[in-house]
């Protein structure tokens, strides 16, 4: 009888796994991994306040780190 269960444990993971690849193939073809576009929507919304926002956030950041990290 255990042989029986491996058996039919083989073969829904068998089955499964073809019904994954079936469908990530599909994805592929289909195109719907293809972002194109993001880098340039990246680069284009972008404006220099931005970028100053998020350094100045970075920095603060750091400095947390480095006022919280007291060796013993």
């Amino acid at each position: 009888m255990d042989s029986w269960v491996i058996a039919m444990m083989l073969g829904a993971s068998l089955f499964l796994g073809a019904v994954a690849l079936t469908a990530f193939l599909w994805g592929i073809k289909n195109g719907q991994f293809d972002d194109e576009k993001k880098m340039m929507n990246q680069v284009q919304y972008d404006d220099e306040a931005e970028l100053n926002d998020a350094a100045n956030q970075q920095r603060k950041k750091e400095s947390l780190n480095k006022e919280s990290y007291k060796p013993e």
